[in-house]
């Protein structure tokens, strides 16, 4: 046990990273609002540098500087987690690198370090990254961008870093007004404003009406691929193209330059699903909501004076008391375990399953919570839970649960099943396989399900072009990948531009309120097109997702999942209505998870004399 407690000890995280402490690093923190050119100033220092890495949140932030660098005559690499290309035209590695922060590099040295959106490091899942990236970057100078609310954390992780930290502070660029009055039709819209909604329905809903009234407009979602939201951005920004209304989600936060005179919150209640698979509503943070109203008005375009307002008088209120606070200062940094540590803990605890390792980890772990938190691992046990029936070395098992996967898309949780089968029996992934398994070629989106099914596809080619940087003999045709992800990407954005005609041929219902998720909507009509028989749907995706499992009787779900179906719950009613669980698979599931319940006494060991045999994977 004392092992145990020596391998989790997470007090001291700067002395983790020896060569940065080494250095004795200058840290300058960028602090101010949206469009105050905080950025920019650090983003100067970066490309006259001789060396230089960038460490931003989205894969289109990281590509934005690539380009720009690139364009500048700095060559610049890219690096993300699906994505690798060069600056230089030999193929020779730049001096210069834009990543996404959980590719950061702590090993290689630069003179100059950007680290953006800093205000992440307290985001409960992917915080570890940014401080990582905080107290490992090999560089000489590190400049971190963010709101002011992490000026004080900063500073506190500098000084048991043994570093000191310098404010520069930026006021905005522009002029933003919050107006007098909320709009309260849609009648009232003009050339230059974004509606922003909390969930997919409310964009369909308001999308639609404003067709209706004339209006051509764009649409920006978190689901949409990078090449879509800029094509989406671009018909917006361009003052000859006849659209001049945006409608989006609050993925517009961040990662996109856009041209807006007006931000109107269509809502101020984000709906959210919970751990135990049910929906909670939560009015928007102060954060959020500065960020958000941030993006009207940009320096230098023909909406240079922002205004903001809400879109029911009873939220006008809530809205203006958002805008007039600053955000609680950020009190704690994410930390997460690794690899190595893991792997330690399986050496002690060698029956235990990966996810049962994770539960022990964090449990035993020693955290200074007066500056940090352990971040959630949700994601990571759903994944290991999955995949536990498959024989695997626990370091791929590890890497596989790292994959960025949305865990609400059975489709893509099937095909992640069939990738990890690949990689156990060592049979690569080829491209014909890939087609085979997807079903493609698809053509132009007739409905929106077809749309949806479009974007869960894409998200799947992107799981196998992370999966072949990892695991390059078993998914090994990447940049054919590519290229089909590139022509998905085409169809997406065809469908995006129809999108009013694809809400038509589905036969939707409206709703004006945010309280139905997207979530909701696409249960809806998986029901409605479950029931007509369509031959569009998806379903293969519960089917072989059910087919993965029942191959394992001993497999193991989530036990919130198990204990959920058993007691006919919240999160089973769910599946059944989105015909992703069928009554007679429901029965079959609940014999398998009693009989398993008696045989372990729910502790998730995953320890079974019956499952079947396979071959072990071959050595790589």
């Amino acid at each position: 046990m004392d092992d145990l407690y020596k391998i989790s000890d997470l007090s001291n995280p700067p002395n983790w990273y020896t060569e940065a402490r080494a250095l004795n690093r200058k840290i300058i923190f960028h602090a101010g609002p949206t469009n105050s050119g905080k950025t920019y100033h650090a983003m100067e220092r970066f490309l006259n540098a001789e060396s230089g890495v960038y460490c931003g949140p989205l894969k289109l932030l990281a590509s934005e500087v690539f380009n720009k660098s690139n364009s500048r005559g700095t060559p610049c690499d890219l690096v993300t987690g699906e994505e690798r290309r060069f600056g230089n035209t030999d193929g020779c590695a730049a001096r210069h690198v834009a990543c996404t922060v959980e590719m950061t590099s702590v090993s290689d040295a630069f003179d100059v370090a950007v680290v953006d959106e800093i205000q992440m490091i307290r985001d409960p899942s992917r915080g570890w990254a940014w401080t990582r990236a905080l107290l490992g970057l090999n560089a000489k100078e590190v400049h971190v961008c963010g709101e002011s609310s992490a000026i004080g954390l900063v500073k506190e992780l500098a000084i048991a870093a043994g570093e000191e930290v310098e404010v520069r502070r930026y006021k905005r660029l522009t002029e933003l007004t919050v107006e007098d009055y909320a709009l309260q039709t849609l009648d009232n819209v003009h050339p230059g404003d974004c509606i922003v909604c909390f969930s997919k329905r409310d964009i369909h809903y308001v999308t639609r009406e404003i067709e209706r009234r004339g209006h051509e407009v764009a649409v920006i979602y978190g689901g949409l691929p990078p090449g879509t939201k800029l094509a989406q951005a671009h018909k917006f920004n361009d003052p000859k193209h006849p659209c001049k209304i945006l409608v989006a989600t609050d993925a517009i936060g961040m990662g996109l330059n856009l041209s807006i005179r007006r931000i109107i919150f269509y809502s101020l209640i984000r709906p959210m699903i919970n751990e135990k698979g049910e929906m909670e509503m939560e009015t928007i943070s102060v954060s959020s909501a500065l960020q958000i109203a941030g993006r009207a008005g940009r320096y230098g375009t023909q909406w240079e004076h922002g205004y903001v307002t809400s879109m029911k008088p009873e939220d006008h209120p809530t809205l203006c008391r958002l805008l007039s606070h600053v955000p609680d200062d950020i009190e704690q940094a994410g930390l997460h375990p690794t690899a190595d540590q893991i792997e330690l803990f399986a050496y002690h605890l060698p029956s235990y399953t990966l996810s049962n390792l994770i539960d022990v980890f964090v449990n035993l772990c020693t955290v200074d919570s007066s500056l940090y938190f352990m971040c959630l691992m949700d994601d990571f046990k759903f994944l290991a839970d999955l995949i536990q029936h498959i024989p695997l070395p626990l370091r791929s098992r590890y890497v596989l649960c790292c994959s960025p996967i949305n865990k609400k898309m059975p489709f893509v949780c099937a095909m992640f099943l069939k990738f990890t089968r690949q990689l156990s029996q060592n049979e690569p992934a080829t491209l014909d396989w890939l087609c085979h398994q997807v079903k493609w070629p698809f053509s132009t989106p007739a409905t929106l399900l077809d749309l949806v099914h479009l974007e869960e596809v894409y998200d799947v080619f992107d799981l196998y072009l992370w999966l072949s940087y990892r695991f390059p003999d078993m998914f090994p045709e990447g940049e054919l990948v590519r290229d089909l992800q590139r022509e998905l990407d085409d169809l997406i954005q065809d469908g995006v531009t129809q999108i009013v005609r694809l809400l038509r041929n589905s036969d939707t219902r409206t709703s004006t309120t945010a309280a139905e998720t997207e979530d909701t909507f696409i249960m809806d009509q998986r029901k409605k097109s479950s029931s007509r028989g369509n031959p569009s749907l998806p379903l293969t995706s519960a089917e072989d997702l059910h087919q993965e499992t029942a191959a394992f009787p001993k497999a193991k779900f989530p036990a919130q999942y198990r204990r959920k179906s058993m007691s006919r719950g919240n999160l089973t009613e769910r599946l059944l209505a989105q015909g992703l669980l069928s009554p007679k698979m429901l029965a079959e599931l609940q014999r398998e998870w009693q009989q398993q319940g008696s045989e372990d006494g729910e502790n998730g060991d995953g320890s079974s004399s019956g499952r079947p045999r396979r071959n072990k994977p071959g050595k790589r």
